[in-house]
């Protein structure tokens, strides 16, 4: 939790201590923190005040005992995650037992440059609830990202890569009994990455790539050093920013039977650089070919929504964990995620406008058909309690994501809300 140093910031709480976050004033305090999740804050408050309030209904001794035993949790716990891994349960959907776990190394044969290829043998086809675990990733360029090499050189291997993306693509894992209509949700459970990572923008002079290529005709690299134990990444001696690791490129075999490029995201997932897909949160992506073909890379540090100069942090991972689920017979059309805290709905499109539109389709569609709203009232709450974001405006289509918060349903209620 750095820049805390608030003395009441990391009490744990009883009953002695509720006023702490019963009171407003000092909710207001914690929520404004600028390392604490505000919608966390209210959400662990929901929990405390429903507890108290049926211990009250017991009465007596009873009563007493009850909230006796009733511990607000610590506030620390309400911060935004950095550990990188977590076997935490955070979906609304049934929990899945975790089932076999099998090891993917990356090497020649398990690894393309940037390209999806529905072709492609799988690797391995796993079975739903079995877990993925990806062993030392490579960075892009088949591993030739690597510390000290130039800028020029970074776009020398991007102009020597036509018609394919940069990351370095493992796979297809197939899923046994996955067939279009249904939906595979990727649940990350470790993220960890390697002991450094890279920013760049490629040479807006010759290579067009980035959101400002024409006010930045050089190249620009920057590498960093990365401690998974430190939770962040020094920019520069004033500045330090939260080490969020994820993939930034994660989903199925798109449409058709030819290798597409991996630059590009689609209703396949992809190349989506959502930021909140970190250990804990959960893809859920529709099935187009038998088998559904996972495919995944684009390994990142951190990144900022938008990812606006070409990159995030880029980097490998020693490890990624995830647990693979398949779900028959659901209807979604559009990549999906979920955290603790959010359910996030997608829009991709080389518009942005259109991307926001295709968001709010997908976010109005979740508020009717889920938590059963009518399609008036869902469009009004996505205006008033749905946050629309840039994902990113770099990968040809753009992206647009939907935060969906948890903590505006009833507790009760959103027990009952599940993407499937």
């Amino acid at each position: 939790m750095f820049g805390c140093s608030d003395h009441w910031l990391g009490k744990r709480f009883s009953h002695a201590l509720t006023g702490f976050l019963s009171e407003e004033k000092r909710r207001r305090e914690l929520r404004a923190h600028d390392a604490v999740d505000a919608d966390a804050v209210e959400e662990r408050y929901e929990g405390w005040r429903v507890s108290r309030a049926s211990a009250l209904k017991i009465g007596g001794a009873a009563a007493a005992f009850a909230l006796a035993d009733t511990v607000l949790p610590d506030p620390a716990a309400a911060a935004p995650t950095t550990a990188n891994a977590t076997s935490d349960w955070t979906s609304t959907t049934k929990p899945v037992p975790l089932g076999r776990t099998y090891t993917v190394l990356s090497n020649n044969d398990t690894v393309t440059q940037g390209l999806f290829d529905p072709a492609k043998a799988p690797l391995v086809t796993v079975d739903s609830g079995d877990v993925v675990v990806y062993e030392n990733t490579w960075t892009h360029f088949l591993n030739k990202l690597q510390p000290g090499v130039p800028a020029d050189e970074l776009a020398n291997m991007r102009r020597a890569s036509p018609g394919r993306g940069v990351h370095s693509i493992i796979g297809p894992i197939a899923v046994k009994g996955a067939m279009p209509g249904d939906v595979v949700q990727l649940r990350f459970l470790r993220l960890e990455t390697v002991g450094f990572g890279a920013n760049f923008h490629n040479p807006g002079a010759t290579i067009k790539t980035g959101t400002l290529p024409d006010e930045f005709p050089d190249g620009h690299v920057h590498y960093f050093k990365l401690d998974p134990a430190q939770r962040y990444v020094t920019f520069n001696d004033r500045i330090r920013l939260e080490l969020k690791p994820f993939q930034g490129t994660i989903g199925l075999a798109p449409e058709g039977d030819k290798a597409v490029s991996s630059v590009a995201p689609g209703k396949h997932a992809g190349n989506i650089d959502l930021k909140d897909l970190t250990a804990g949160s959960s893809l859920f992506v529709p099935v187009i070919h038998p088998g559904a073909l996972i495919f995944t890379g684009d390994s990142h540090a951190l990144q900022g929504d938008g990812e606006v100069n070409l990159t995030a942090i880029e980097t490998a991972m020693k490890e990624v964990r995830m647990q693979v689920i398949l779900h028959k017979n659901v209807a979604w059309k559009w990549p999906f995620a979920e955290t603790a805290t959010h359910w996030i709905a997608l829009g991709l499109d080389p518009s942005v406008n259109d991307a926001l539109r295709i968001a709010l389709r997908n976010t109005i569609d979740f508020l009717s058909t889920k938590a059963g709203l009518s399609r008036d009232d869902a469009y009004g709450l996505a205006s008033i309690g749905v946050d629309f974001r840039i994902t990113q405006m770099v990968d040809v289509q753009n992206g647009v994501h939907a935060l969906i918060p948890k903590s505006i349903f009833a507790a009760d209620f959103r027990k009952s809300i599940a993407l499937v």
